[in-house]
């Protein structure tokens, strides 16, 4: 099983992560550009005792990687921190500003990649070189019970992270798949269209299919 036991600083790469050079380029470009940004690896979000883990493709050049947190400063964060709002995971007013005040209930979100990729396309090999920190980021959420993917990409990592077979674990928006922890315990997997821009505008994602999905996860965790 790939998970690791609970090891937290083994979840958060540093500012000046050397991984990816790809990446690491693309960072200092950003530096260089905008000082004033975050321009690093974004840390994941809300609390580790959470039941719910949220995880995304990568953070956005001039979302996440502007402000340095998850789904902030760009579109794809008005749907979900709205939603999460509305399904009690999340509390006080989202205004894209990692200063706003929000909170996370119960909730946690984080990213496969926690670099920002140039055209937010991460490369195979960065998605792989990153689950060290996705691992380690599930393994030390003690009170785990079920995790919600936004898309293709993060919903395979994730299925990697578990050593599940993605033939067996297979991407379906609004569906639920269980992966089986070492202890014999269980955590469903829902899986979600990503809610980029690009999906909502052209039709792809829906509010009423991204609130279906979460539909699912309360009454899965009010049970």
């Amino acid at each position: 099983m790939p998970l690791p036991a609970r090891t937290p600083s083994l979840s958060k790469p540093g500012r000046d992560c050397p991984r990816c050079p790809r990446l690491v380029a693309y960072r200092q470009a950003c530096r260089a550009k905008e000082p004033g940004w975050f321009n690093a690896p974004v840390p994941s979000f809300g609390p580790r005792e959470a039941r719910l883990l949220i995880v995304g493709l990568a953070p956005g050049v001039q979302g996440a990687n502007r402000t340095g947190r998850p789904f902030t400063g760009d579109y794809a964060g008005v749907l979900l921190y709205a939603t999460l709002g509305e399904f009690g995971f999340a509390k006080g007013k989202f205004d894209a500003r990692i200063d706003d005040g929000l909170t996370l209930s119960d909730c946690r979100i984080t990213n496969a990649v926690r670099c920002v990729p140039p055209e937010n396309k991460p490369l195979p090999i960065e998605i792989n070189t990153c689950r060290d920190f996705l691992n380690p980021t599930i393994a030390e959420m003690g009170n785990l019970k079920a995790i919600v993917v936004l898309g293709h990409i993060a919903h395979n990592s994730v299925v990697s992270a578990f050593g599940a077979k993605k033939s067996q674990t297979p991407f379906k928006h609004a569906g639920c798949n269980m992966l089986a922890l070492p202890d014999g315990k269980s955590i469903a997997l829902f899986s979600s269209y990503h809610c980029s821009r690009y999906n909502t505008n052209t039709g792809v994602l829906t509010t009423a299919m991204f609130r279906d999905v979460f539909v699912k996860v309360r009454a899965f965790l009010d049970a």
